[in-house]
């Protein structure tokens, strides 16, 4: 009986593809945006959330996360721990949320390895987001004392990446 009232009316008009606004809502927790929109012909879909609360959480995460594996890494090096604090503070840093690829394609070799010289617009690594590859070039001349990252893992917008010296 529903779907004699007005209202079902408008609803017929736009059949809400549960799937797509999942996706997109997905995509939203992943990339870190607040808010997207997909037009396709009269379809048009637009997926919001509040920007404080979602982002805050997230980056907390993130800085937590890697903290504990330097010093799983090196427990019982207690002079390891300050070295890489003092090389996080000149690390290249990521301009975007998304996922870090240290090579061109599976099975290839990696961009750069720790001790490998480096000049400046060197591609060193990839962020892959929303689905485009983005190429991230060395900032500057030098050697690669460390890299900060692992293929295929979740990078946060500002997370160091590699320490170029």
């Amino acid at each position: 009986m529903a779907e004699t009232k007005g209202a079902a009316g408008r609803k017929s008009g736009m059949d809400i593809d549960s799937k797509l606004v999942r996706e997109l809502a997905e995509l939203l927790a992943e990339t870190g945006l607040t808010e997207i929109e997909v037009e396709d012909g009269d379809r048009k879909v637009r997926v919001s959330r509040s920007a404080p609360a979602a982002v805050a959480a997230p980056a907390q995460v993130a800085v937590a996360a890697p903290a504990p594996a330097p010093t799983a890494v090196a427990p019982a090096a207690a002079t390891a721990a300050p070295a890489p604090a003092d090389d996080h503070a000149n690390a290249m840093k990521s301009p975007m949320v998304g996922t870090c690829y240290l090579a061109p394609e599976p099975g290839a070799a990696n961009f750069v390895s720790v001790g490998d010289k480096v000049n400046a617009g060197d591609t060193i690594l990839i962020i892959e987001a929303m689905k485009v590859m983005n190429p991230i070039a060395a900032d500057k001349s030098g050697t690669v004392q460390a890299i900060l990252v692992e293929n295929a893992q979740p990078v946060e917008f500002d997370q160091p990446l590699v320490v170029i010296g």
